[in-house]
This record gives structure tokens, sequence and C-alpha cells, in this order.
């Protein structure tokens, strides 16, 4: 993987472009096991309500961990795992009750893996859960979650970025390449913006100028070397 910065990741956006329309999506579909579905995104109006976090949600978490230690002390390790890909799918507002509920239970390691599957989520979950779980005071878990998020391939991260913008997301747009451009090399971003350079190329360098002048600039150089005006 490229190099990182250590910066936080899920940060207040600077000033980002106003986010256009972008146009039917060309080329192939991303493909790829782990990251079915990255570059899809629900259509206006049909994202799901925020649950909350009443009793019978922490009832839910509370048996759901227990299951799973009890299927980890039975050794039945692949029903667990099945387990933790059925949680990485919760709404987004359950993800700092999930924390919690491993942490109490010792599954240090499962957590971990739950942020792992979780990071192959479509960008618009993807960006939720970090955003709760950052707001449920664990930075650090909402940092991880978004930097495995992008380490998928460069053109899925633009596809996703397209989708998103159509939806007029630009606060999963912002927080998305915000992560993208500080944990992938500046080669890599530049090739991210095939899929609509028109769109893309303002948003990854807005996204990198945020970071730092030199990133910045070092965008731009490979930008102009991939064949993209910057």
């Amino acid at each position: 993987m490229a190099e990182e910065d250590r910066a936080p990741v899920v940060v207040p956006p600077a000033a980002v472009p106003d986010l256009p329309s972008a146009p039917a999506a060309k080329g192939r579909a991303p493909r790829g096991a782990r990251f079915a579905g990255a570059a899809e995104v629900p259509k206006a109006g049909s994202r799901e309500p925020a649950e909350p976090l009443d009793a019978a949600a922490r009832r839910e978490t509370a048996e759901t961990v227990a299951t799973l230690v009890r299927l980890r002390s039975e050794g039945r390790t692949g029903e667990a795992h099945g387990v933790l890909v059925e949680l990485a799918h919760w709404p987004a507002d359950r993800f700092p009750l999930l924390a919690a509920e491993f942490q109490h239970a010792g599954l240090g390691a499962d957590w971990a893996t739950l942020l792992w599957e979780a990071a192959s989520l479509p960008a618009d979950r993807l960006v939720a859960a970090a955003d709760a779980l950052v707001a449920a005071g664990r930075g650090a878990d909402g940092e991880q979650i978004l930097r495995q998020g992008v380490a998928r391939p460069a053109g899925e991260i633009g596809a996703a970025v397209l989708g998103l913008v159509a939806e007029g997301r630009r606060r999963e747009v912002t927080a998305l390449l915000d992560a993208y451009v500080r944990v992938r090399a500046p080669e890599e971003a530049a090739r991210s913006a095939e899929p609509g350079p028109g769109i893309l190329v303002p948003l990854l360098l807005a996204a990198a100028r945020g970071v730092s002048d030199e990133r910045h600039w070092d965008l731009v150089h490979a930008l102009r070397v991939a064949g993209f005006s910057a």
C-alpha cells in the first residue's frame, strides 16, 4: 500500500467545488467479490432511515455478540465469520454500539475483522459508518475503516465518487476523497480520474489541496503525466 499520512482522515472539508451533474458512467462496472456493489448508491430518497438505539437494538446487539462468543468457544470459525459479515451490513448507527459490545466481550480480533468487512460497503454507507464511529469518540476506528475502504482499485473509487456526485452527496464525496488522496500515491489517485475526468479531476485536486500544498502539486504532476488537464 502507498505511504500513509498520519493526519486524521474524517475532517471538516476545505473548499470543495460544487458537485456537477454526473454523466452516465462509461466502461465496465467495478469487478471483484470483495467490492461487489462498491460503486452502487441508492436512488434519491431511498436511504434507509436512521434506526434509534433503543432497548430492542441494544438487546439484539448484545445477543448477537453473545452468539459470536459462543461460536468462537465451540471452534465454529466459519459460522463466526458469517456473523461478522452480516454485522458489517448493519445500519451505521449500530457500529459504536457494536464496538462497545465487542470490547466488553474481549473480541478485539473480531472487531478488526468486522471493520475490514465493512470497508467493502458501498461508498455512502462506508462514510456513514466512519462518521458514526468518529461521533462516538472512536476516531481511530473511523479512520481505519476509511483507509481500508479506499484500498479498492482506482477505477472503482472513481466510479463510486461519480455515483455519489449524481446523488448530490457532498459530504460523502469529500470524506471519501480526503481519505483517498491521503492513503494512495498520487499516481494511483490520478488513475481514478479515468471514469469521468471533467468531474473527478477538480474534486481530486480540491481534496489534495486540503491535505497539503505538496500533495496537491504531486497530484497535479501525476494527472498531467496520466494525460489529464490539471
